[in-house]
């Protein structure tokens, strides 16, 4: 965090690595969101932030949620899908994460009926990895 706080993302990306290797959600999170998946980063790449933050949401990592149904509507790291995008945003729903309701709305007008049923039943149905 520290490496963060002083914009040495160079250092973060080392500390972090190690602790995302060991599957560390929140260190996967950080790594994934603030060292690869910050635009402004020299050390940007979608391809590497957003396995990151799939892992870390797969595994019940709430705050990777969001940014990763961000990168499948928009099609940053993966292929772009508002379905898959709306069934994390139900998932991120169901367990209270900020701003979900919100972009449900927004990614909903994206989607037919069948799309939005088929994402919702995806998401109700999903359960976290356990490793």
């Amino acid at each position: 965090m520290k490496s963060m706080q002083a914009g040495d993302l160079a250092k973060a990306e080392k500390d972090l690595q190690v602790l995302a290797k060991e599957r560390d959600p929140r260190a996967q999170f950080l790594l994934g969101l603030y060292v690869y998946g910050n635009p402004d980063s020299k050390l940007f790449d979608m391809s590497k932030a957003v396995p990151l933050l799939l892992d870390a949401a797969e595994r019940g990592y709430t705050p990777a949620m969001i940014p990763l149904a961000g990168a499948y509507a928009d099609g940053k790291g993966v292929p772009k899908s508002m379905s898959e995008a709306y069934k994390w945003l139900v998932i991120a729903q169901r367990w209270h994460v900020p701003n979900a309701d919100q972009l449900i709305g927004q990614i909903s007008s994206s989607l037919r009926p069948d799309e939005i049923e088929q994402a919702k039943t995806a998401g109700a149905a999903f359960t976290f990895k356990t490793k």
